[in-house]
């Protein structure tokens, strides 16, 4: 008869843990961001494009100059006007198109007009 109360103490005992377990508050997953120059709370820089700059945020090097050192190695800079080739609209008008053709692909829209050049 021990046995019994032994058991039914047990599984009692693991019944109070696991609901004890499922009633604790669920804490938010924290997301991974990219470090950038600019702040989160920034609202033009929370999502995946730069409307400043029209490029992806993950390569605009005027909001990360971490990424500069990068695009010089790879021989993609513009000396002239100080970022990366591949992203130089004055130089090179037709790269404009090619980053507009992504974030139409993303969007199904054209982008909004660089505000900076």
């Amino acid at each position: 008869m021990r046995s019994v109360y032994t058991s039914i103490g047990c599984f009692g005992l693991l019944a109070v843990v696991i609901f004890a377990i499922g009633c604790q508050p669920k804490t938010p997953e924290k997301k991974s961001t990219e470090s950038t120059t600019k702040t989160v709370a920034d609202p033009l820089h929370e999502g995946w494009w730069c409307p400043e700059h029209g490029v992806p945020e993950n390569v605009c090097t005027r909001c990360n100059d971490g990424l500069t050192a990068g695009f010089k190695e790879k021989g993609d800079w513009c000396e002239k006007h100080n970022l990366p080739d591949s992203q130089c609209f004055i130089c090179h008008p037709e790269n404009e198109a090619k980053f507009a053709k992504l974030y139409e692909a993303k969007y199904g829209e054209q982008p909004p007009k660089p505000t900076e050049n």
